[in-house]
């Protein structure tokens, strides 16, 4: 099923875990509300969204967790036990799929975000040029 189409593989820091995709995502989004702050350590994450039959294999030893968003729904973030990198996530409202870490794929040429989520809490100095934002019901420290 995946002959012939791109593949891409995400790795983690200290390249134990490893998540071969086929095909191109779905989606590509960044978002700055301060949950994805505090799991990237930074000021938005990257993400691209990538049905779970995208998925060819993966290797290494992962945890996840999981914890409740704004909606209510939860959202699972799944890194690498030995360095902590968060190389993909999974949400209650994100059916059939997984969202990775664009960071984790290593590639320069992986397109640009279509769209940043909670652009209220994103850092004053964030500007990405030519990415349109979602609204955000209020600014302030919540939770995507």
């Amino acid at each position: 099923m995946h002959d012939g189409e791109t593949k891409r593989t995400a790795t983690c820091s200290c390249r134990g875990v490893k998540l071969v995709l086929a095909g191109e995502p779905r989606r590509v989004y960044a978002c700055s509300c301060t949950e994805c702050q505090r799991c990237t350590g930074t000021a938005f994450s990257y993400r691209a969204i990538y049905a779970d039959s995208a998925v060819v294999s993966q290797e290494g030893e992962t945890r996840s967790w999981r914890r409740a968003g704004a909606s209510g729904q939860w959202l699972e973030q799944t890194f690498c036990t030995t360095c902590g990198s968060v190389v993909f996530m999974r949400a209650e409202a994100l059916t059939a799929a997984l969202s990775v870490s664009v960071g984790c794929l290593e590639d320069q040429g992986f397109p640009a975000p279509v769209v940043l989520h909670w652009p209220n809490s994103k850092h004053d100095w964030l500007c990405l040029e030519g990415v349109p934002e979602a609204g955000s019901p209020r600014k302030g420290n919540h939770k995507e």
